[in-house]
Parts: C-alpha cells; sequence; structure tokens
C-alpha cells in the first residue's frame, strides 16, 4: 500500500492529502520500464561479452581453439627436433663427407636462405593467430628447402663416392708378380745401364726376374688397350687402360691370358712370364703411366706388400745396376 503524502496550506493553516495525479504517474510508470528494460539490454550484452556466460557452440570452438594451440606446440617442439637433426647431418656432411671426397661446402647462406620475392603467406594474415600462424609455416618451409638441398648433396656424394671406389679399384696399385714367384727384383725405374751397348740409359720402368711361364696379373682394373707384338723393343705385351690417366705396361711375355678390348679387374692373370723383344733373360718389365708421362711404379704397391717387404724392393730398385731391358 502506497503512503499517503501531505502538504501544509497556509491559507487554512492545516494540512491537505497531497493527490497524485493520473499523466504524473503514468510518466513515472513509463520511465521505470524504459529504465528497466534498457538496464536490462546492458546487462545482456555485458553477460554475452564476458565468460559468465557461453553457448554451447562457444564452448565447442574455445576448446577446438586451445587444442590446436596445443597441437602447434607440440609441432614447434618437433620442428625444434628436426632441425637439430638436420643441422647435425649438415655439419658431417660438410666437415667429413664433402671433404673426404673433395667437394666444396654447402655454405649455411644457401642452407637456409628464405624465399624473396612476393608474400607468400598474404593468405594466413588476419586471423588471431596470424603470427604463430606464420611463423610455424615459414619454418617448415626452411626445413623442406633444407632437406631438399641435403638430399641433393646425400645424392652428389653417392656418386662420389662410386666414383671414388672406381677410381680405388682402377689405379695400378698391386705387385704384377706375386713375390713367392719372383727370383729377384733386377732393376728399378731410373738410370741403368744398357744390357746390349753398356751404356748409361734411362730405364722407365721396373724389371722382375722370374722363370718363364711365371703368372702376371692385372694391377688395377681396365680395358685391354694393346695384347700384341707391335711396339719396338717390348715383345709380346699388354697394355691396361686404367681410367683417370693411368695405363699399366707388361712386356716380355711368352704369352696372352686376354684379348684386346677385354676387361680385367685388379688380380686377374693377364699373362705369362717370357723373355720375347729387347729382353736378355725371363724377366716381366712394367711400367705405369700417368696423364702420358712414364712415372716410378714402386709409388703404387700399397695394395699388395707389407712395410718390410716394400722397403727390401726400394732398396733393389734404387741400385744403379744393369736393366735386363
Amino acid at each position: 500500500m502506497s503512503k499517503v503524502k501531505y502538504y501544509y496550506d497556509p491559507d487554512t493553516l492545516s494540512y491537505r492529502k497531497i493527490e497524485p495525479q493520473k499523466s504524473k504517474r503514468y510518466r513515472n510508470i513509463t520511465f521505470f520500464i524504459l529504465g528497466s528494460c534498457l538496464f536490462g539490454l546492458l546487462g545482456l550484452i555485458l553477460l554475452l561479452n564476458t565468460n559468465l556466460v557461453n553457448t554451447p557452440r562457444e564452448l565447442s570452438l574455445s576448446r577446438e581453439v586451445k587444442n590446436y594451440e596445443l597441437q602447434y606446440e607440440l609441432l614447434n617442439k618437433k620442428m625444434e627436433q628436426i632441425e637439430e637433426v638436420l643441422g647435425n647431418i649438415e655439419e658431417r656432411d660438410n666437415n667429413i663427407y664433402r671433404l673426404y671426397f673433395e667437394a666444396n661446402p654447402i655454405p649455411d647462406e644457401q642452407r637456409k636462405a628464405g624465399f624473396g620475392g612476393i608474400n607468400r603467406y598474404k593468405s594466413l594474415e588476419g586471423f588471431n593467430n596470424s603470427e604463430m600462424i606464420i611463423s610455424t609455416t615459414k619454418r617448415l618451409d626452411i626445413i623442406k628447402k633444407q632437406m631438399a638441398i641435403q638430399s641433393k648433396s646425400l645424392d652428389e656424394i653417392t656418386k662420389l663416392a662410386e666414383e671414388k671406389e672406381k677410381l680405388l679399384m682402377s689405379i695400378p696399385a698391386i705387385q704384377p708378380i706375386n713375390n713367392e714367384d719372383l727370383t729377384r727384383m733386377a732393376s728399378g725405374y731410373g738410370w741403368r745401364s744398357d744390357p746390349f751397348t753398356k751404356a748409361r740409359k734411362m730405364h722407365y720402368g721396373m724389371d722382375f726376374t722370374a722363370p718363364k711361364g711365371t703368372p702376371v696379373y692385372a694391377s688395377g682394373d681396365g680395358k685391354i688397350t694393346r695384347a700384341d707384338n707391335n711396339s719396338s723393343g717390348y715383345g709380346k705385351h699388354i697394355r691396361i687402360e686404367h681410367g683417370y690417366g693411368y695405363l699399366s705396361l707388361y712386356a716380355h711375355l711368352s704369352q696372352y691370358n686376354v684379348k684386346k678390348g677385354q676387361k680385367v679387374k685388379r688380380g686377374d692373370l693377364i699373362g705369362f712370364v717370357g723373355s720375347t723383344g729387347r729382353s736378355e733373360a725371363p724377366h716381366l718389365h712394367y711400367e705405369v703411366w700417368k696423364d702420358k708421362d712414364r712415372i716410378n711404379p714402386i709409388n703404387f704397391y700399397y695394395g699388395s706388400l707389407s712395410p718390410e717387404e716394400f722397403e727390401n724392393m726400394l732398396k733393389f730398385a734404387n741400385q744403379e745396376n744393369q736393366s735386363l731391358d
């Protein structure tokens, strides 16, 4: 029940009852309703923009965003591990593999270069987490580029390894006659006395004394380019083209075990000791050529002699005695 209000009338010197006007009452009611609606609307807006009240869809989207953020964090940790492993491979590639095969290292500027030109990540801009997404995408792109460069490098190393193996097997690196078959190492590379003229003459090979018919072996992989008696002084002889500028020659043979054009491997039986051509006694005259120059064969016996055997051979090869051809 509303309170009754009075006012003092000085004319009558008495209190009179205040009668409320209907128009004023309606106006007050209207202002109250409008105020209530306005405060209610403001309250609703505030509630919708706070975490106090969320719809099921908003809760679902919020959980999804948090899950994406977690996945990005895990992805970044995995990328850190990949970058560490890739860095280790790149270091070994530059400092071990490429160094061993005499290939130039790949500079870091080339391995880890970015992507210039147009903005590759424009489509990722304008989102709440654009910075994180763009940063992660850039890292992935750089890792992909590093892996592509490393893959090409390893392909190159594989080819170099195959070529290196081929080179090592092609170099004439073993003694062409077994030590147990040798009578002696008659003469080495250098100035020697000619057995026929007795004049001092350059001897461009090594003479291995052995009985006629002693097996002669290829000192490296290669292809037979000559097996004939058509070269003055050498008699029956064989020439093997090894590639990489190397050639080996085996002279004064009694017979062949190969023919021109045939491919041979290091250690294959190619012929037998004899005394054909300009020869004083059964022996093998052996030469090594590099880039069309005759060089000392004694530097190439690392594949078949022990240190003691090599030392003995070096001792006899350096004696300025008489050659056998």
